[in-house]
């Protein structure tokens, strides 16, 4: 569609479309309407008006854009040679516009056009707005739905693979952000607050093209039970872990064992310490490495003195733990590592299991007592109790299985199980924390029925719900457009500077 260039009527057609507005709203057609239906009508209609007040905009800025004496590209080349009337179009959350602009010519290079660089103009044909609604709308819900709600929102008809490819664009520069962004006044919590990190993993059913190479190996020998569906235990070599990461203020609460396992009934809840101020963040690109390290980058910027008390709290994956205190050591950091009670309750109960028959209320006094001892500091001597007990009697090698598994975990992990320690000190001793993290950033939104997930997709999303968790868009996307300008326009123009008329 082309609009001829406005000359000293601006905004004629604009005019033209409010006049008809008016017109119709007096008429007896918008008099017989419901307020229902007066709201579609407007809604459509006012969409028109708008999308024809930004094309007169942007045919008025054609007509008075002045030419440039000087326009000089990258390698500091003149661009001599100005060509007039040159279009492209632009899907707006209006509607489609045509932006006309001056096209600075050399022979065997790209035209330049400063008017794009003056407006930001995206390299593809969908708008900044558009793509922000894509981004809110992708991280929200599937594609698909993502797509119906911006047709409703603007007219515009996206397919799905165009919606995933503007929710790629749009986190493009999330890591450049974080990794840029100073410290807040206000974010460094209150005085005497634990400093708390946390990390966990969960997976992620790809494409196929999409999962790690060992993966991708044992899903190509599997045999499925069903041809329509996969069967329990078959999503295991289809899916690509994410790895998750939280940093959360915390004003200590010091509690005792009995306050942490209070069996009593009709009393209020014994208090617990509180999180505040999270951010998260989460890739199924990177490995567990370097989303650590980003946890650890996010902390140093609340705490960059070390004056406050770090504590990382984890569900006992070794890697995990390996790699909290490499990152520890090599910025000399003190950082005490808990392992997260709710893991330890359930190795115990499974261990209740192999004394207990099924629904036996004696199991729950069982993992209760053992729990106490295990909070009072006794891991390693109720490890010693289970496999007695195992012994004793004479259950056999599957019998005893989860048993021994439990008393491995408590064994192994008992260094990290210094639960007077950190009740004294009003530390936490569960990971609900990152547990809703891994709930909110993957599960609500990832485990769509049916998702199969290329793996730029993922991780657009991933970032983009990190964002919105984090409270973080709108300073994100003022980066991103301004990233966006320098991408797209400023590198294309000697020492980067874009040439404006004087």
């Amino acid at each position: 569609m082309h609009y001829p260039p406005v000359g000293q009527e601006s905004f004629g057609h604009s005019r033209e479309c409010f006049g008809q507005v008016l017109g119709w709203l007096e008429g007896p057609d918008a008099a017989a309407l419901s307020h229902a239906e007066l709201e579609d009508q407007l809604d459509s209609r006012g969409r028109e008006l708008l999308r024809r007040m930004f094309q007169d905009h942007l045919s008025l800025r054609a007509v008075t854009e002045t030419r440039l004496d000087e326009v000089l590209d990258a390698q500091a080349r003149a661009h001599g040679a100005v060509e007039a009337g040159h279009r492209r179009p632009l899907a707006t959350v209006f509607g489609e516009v045509e932006v006309t602009r001056l096209a600075y010519r050399r022979r065997g290079s790209r035209n330049l056009y400063p008017a794009d660089a003056a407006l930001n103009l995206p390299a593809e044909r969908h708008s900044h707005g558009l793509r922000r609604l894509a981004a809110a709308e992708a991280a929200r819900g599937s594609f698909e739905e993502a797509a119906a709600a911006l047709e409703r929102a603007t007219g515009q008809r996206l397919g799905k693979r165009q919606v995933e490819a503007l929710t790629d664009r749009a986190a493009v520069d999330v890591e450049a952000f974080y990794a840029t962004r100073t410290h807040p006044a206000g974010d460094e919590g209150a005085e005497g607050d634990v400093l708390v990190i946390s990390a966990d993993g969960k997976g992620i059913v790809m494409r196929p093209d999409a999962l790690r190479p060992a993966t991708a190996k044992a899903a190509a020998t599997a045999t499925g039970k069903l041809q329509s569906r996969l069967s329990k235990g078959e999503k295991r070599n289809r899916k690509r872990l994410a790895e998750v990461g939280a940093v959360y203020d915390l004003t200590p609460v010091a509690r005792t064992p009995a306050d942490v396992l209070s069996t009593k009934t009709g009393d209020a809840p014994p208090p617990a310490p509180k999180a505040g101020n999270k951010w998260v963040t989460a890739s199924v690109v990177d490995d567990a490495a370097t989303v650590i390290a980003s946890v650890f980058d996010e902390a140093e910027r609340r705490d960059p003195n070390r004056e406050r008390r770090w504590v990382a709290l984890v569900d006992g994956n070794n890697h995990q733990i390996t790699r909290i205190e490499a990152e520890a050591e090599a910025r000399g950091v003190d950082v005490a590592v808990v392992v997260d009670l709710i893991h330890v309750l359930e190795y115990l109960w499974g261990a209740a299991w192999c004394f207990h028959p099924e629904a036996d209320p004696a199991a729950q006094a069982w993992v209760h007592d053992r729990a106490l001892a295990v909070l009072d500091g006794n891991a390693r001597d109720v490890a010693a109790g289970i496999r007695r007990r195992a012994t004793t009697t004479r259950l056999n090698k599957q019998k005893r299985a989860k048993a021994d598994a439990c008393a491995k975990y408590l064994t192994n992990k008992a260094d990290y199980l210094n639960y007077p320690t950190a009740l004294a000190e009003g530390w936490p001793v569960a990971s609900g924390v990152i547990e809703g993290t891994c709930r909110y950033l993957i599960a609500d939104r990832m485990d769509i029925t049916g998702a199969r997930w290329s793996v730029n997709g993922a991780e657009a999303v991933l970032k983009l719900r990190a964002l919105r968790a984090n409270n973080d868009f709108d300073a994100y996307w003022t980066f991103h457009l301004n990233n966006e300008r320098h991408r797209i326009h400023q590198t294309r123009y000697a020492e980067e500077t874009i040439p404006t008329a004087a």
